[in-house]
């Protein structure tokens, strides 16, 4: 099938440059029948677009039917549509979303972008009268995630984001467990985000694209600049994105999210912390990328810290294997009065006495992907965004709470371990977790005397206006520079 083409020129002509004057469509599924087909479009999908290609397929039973898919990437659009075309379902292929969200009959828009394509696709999808599913984090910027959920509200659109362990009827079991008390007061939140991220190679670019891409399409609210990496296994363009700061947020925004989700979860905080710091390094090589591989942020709640530790080295320079913290590489424990709460993957809890035994355990039945897009067709259909798992509100929460660690990194200094070890021992849970990422760099050959950490200041927030107290430099951090017609509004 050859894919629809978007002439740019005519857009800018009839938008006036800018995204607040984006067409809104006049229909919406909510606006028919019940018994009406819910015709969904899929946005980016060479990676994690196809795992919401397969549960919305999953859903044809309950009226789904994908009409539309959109790449930047043409042979990536090309391949997608004739997969479904032999599965004998009729879907048209945009190059440009934009054009894509002027199709009235679509009714629901998944959204699986890099990042810094998040906020914007889905403010745009609301604004033409879509429902959205869309990924984690839903923002590449504090403020941009903020402008979304102002735009869900304002248009009274359905918007799930893709944190699917909201979706385990397990999960959401253990977390009424503990907040009912059954364990005492949480002492602390930890996350844990513990994946071998090898180097991604030195190159010192820029690249060339491969023609297939629409660079212009695929940068977006970013900097239009050649890209400046070029691995081996990803080229100048795919996944490695996630390690440069214009366009990615390091592994908190990659896989942590999804741990700093279930940590808050468990806390039931509804706001941002009221102070952060973070610590680490893009340490034990030297590469293109730009975001830490090991880090520590600390997010200083009154009732207990959420403390967030990433870690991209393998166990040791002889161990490829993961490291491991009581008994998780990727996960979340929850420490509290009277034991605690391990969470090790993203559906299933166990509890473990002061001892480290067992004594309650929480499984799951519904779980993934598909249940999760199973919650969302719900409350499309039924119009209420508190039946929603993971409103977009948690997802802003969430996803916020990794940039506001990440700013407090990209405002520090580099400084030597016994700076390093003096400031964290007055910070409850702090100096423990600083010893073992130390232990674990020295494992891997990392002399932190002469390959020194960053340590970023302690900032303080005000959780009500979501900005940074007496700090203007953190504040510049929260929002970032829109390129043309790639334009956040200010007004939604």
């Amino acid at each position: 099938m050859k894919t629809q083409r978007f002439d740019r020129r005519s857009f800018l002509k009839t938008t006036g440059y800018g995204v607040s004057a984006f067409y809104i469509a006049k229909t919406s599924w909510a606006q028919n029948s019940p018994g009406d087909t819910i015709r969904a479009g899929v946005i980016g999908f060479r990676s994690r677009g196809r795992s919401h290609i397969s549960s919305l397929s999953n859903l044809k039973h309950k009226g789904v039917s994908i009409t539309a898919l959109c790449d930047v990437d043409a042979k990536v659009l090309d391949s997608g549509v004739k997969s479904l075309e032999k599965k004998k379902a009729k879907v048209k292929g945009y190059s440009d979303l934009r054009k894509m969200l002027e199709d009235k009959d679509l009714d629901v828009i998944s959204i699986a972008t890099p990042n810094h394509w998040h906020s914007l696709a889905a403010i745009l999808a609301i604004q033409a009268g879509k429902d959205v599913y869309v990924e984690k984090p839903v923002s590449h910027n504090v403020w941009e995630g903020r402008q979304l959920v102002n735009a869900a509200r304002k248009y009274k659109r359905i918007v799930q984001t893709g944190t699917q362990s909201r979706s385990s009827d397990g999960l959401q079991e253990a977390v009424k467990w503990v907040q009912a008390g059954n364990l005492g007061k949480i002492e602390i939140a930890r996350g844990l985000c513990y994946k071998n991220r090898p180097s991604i190679g030195l190159t010192k670019g820029p690249h060339p694209v491969p023609e297939n891409i629409d660079w212009d399409l695929w940068c977006g609210p970013a900097p239009l600049k050649p890209p400046t990496r070029n691995s081996k296994k990803n080229g100048p363009v795919h996944y490695d994105w996630h390690w440069t700061w214009d366009y990615g947020n390091g592994d908190l925004g990659n896989q942590g999210i999804h741990q700093m989700d279930i940590a808050r979860w468990f806390m039931g905080e509804m706001q941002l912390s009221p102070r952060v710091w973070s610590l680490g390094g893009r340490v034990g090589y030297e590469d293109d990328g730009e975001t830490p591989n090991s880090q520590i942020v600390y997010h200083d709640y009154k009732n207990a810290p959420l403390i967030f530790e990433v870690r991209g080295l393998p166990q040791s320079k002889t161990e490829n294997g993961r490291p491991v913290y009581m008994g998780a590489s990727v996960g979340v424990i929850i420490h509290c009065e009277g034991g605690n709460v391990s969470i090790p993957n993203y559906s299933g809890a166990n509890v473990l006495d002061k001892n480290g035994k067992e004594i309650k355990k929480f499984t799951s039945k519904t779980q993934g992907n598909d249940a999760h897009f199973d919650n969302f067709i719900a409350a499309v259909k039924s119009r209420k965004p508190e039946d929603l798992n993971a409103d977009i509100l948690e997802g802003h929460l969430s996803s916020a709470l990794c940039h506001t660690g990440n700013i407090s990194y990209r405002l520090g200094a580099t400084a030597n371990p016994e700076e390093l070890k003096a400031f964290a021992k007055s910070e409850k849970g702090g100096e423990e977790s600083l010893g073992r990422l130390i232990d674990h760099l020295d494992k891997n050959g990392v002399n932190l005397a002469k390959e020194k950490l960053t340590l970023g200041p302690a900032l303080k927030m005000n959780p009500g206006t979501e900005k940074f107290i007496g700090n203007p430099a953190a504040d510049k951090l929260l929002t970032r520079e829109y390129r043309k017609p790639f334009v956040v509004p200010k007004i939604v």
